[in-house]
């Protein structure tokens, strides 16, 4: 059985490059490494200046589905990613260790194949979790994205630093 590389980790990918901006394209690929998302393709290809750019503009497209509004802006964003960086699913047996989908046409540049991860990933994990399934922390003065893999579908947090750091606040608040 092959592991379809198109969901949390994408996501948790994109998370990561917001997060933790790539500066250089061997940043970039470490980053990819060190996701394990479509490593391997990674490491068979020089990541250039021109893919940083791609996936640069991809997270840009990313953060505005994960700002948007309301469930229909953010339906409409996505769908947008979708049409611009995937094609129609195929199945593909590209390296020789089992078949598995794609989304994108062989032999893309790093920084497609990025944008296909992430938006295909995303698509994925909002269809399959929840579409509210992506958010920005709700601690005073953290804005860092995430995505909500919990079981209840109700992080609010980018990170238990952050939930323990209001929850402080809000005992303070209430205590004379």
């Amino acid at each position: 059985m092959h592991l379809n590389p198109y969901g949390a980790d994408a996501v948790l990918l994109a998370v990561n490059l917001v997060t933790r901006p790539a500066n250089t394209p061997e940043e970039l690929a470490q980053r990819c490494e060190e996701s394990g998302v479509e490593s391997r393709l990674v490491r068979e290809h020089k990541v250039t200046a021109a893919d940083l750019t791609a996936v640069r503009t991809a997270l840009d497209e990313w953060l505005q589905v994960v700002d948007a509004p309301d469930e229909q802006a953010r339906v409409d964003l996505m769908n947008a990613m979708l049409a611009k960086y995937t094609e129609h699913p195929r199945l593909t047996n590209h390296a020789g260790d089992g078949w598995h989908m794609h989304y994108r046409p062989e032999n893309v540049p790093v920084g497609r194949l990025v944008a296909t991860l992430i938006s295909t990933g995303t698509a994925l994990h909002l269809a399959g979790r929840g579409i509210t399934r992506l958010g920005r922390c709700a601690a005073d003065g953290c804005s860092a994205v995430y995505a909500d893999l919990s079981r209840t579908g109700r992080q609010r947090y980018c990170s238990p630093a952050c939930a323990n750091r209001d929850a402080v606040r809000r005992h303070r608040a209430r205590t004379p």
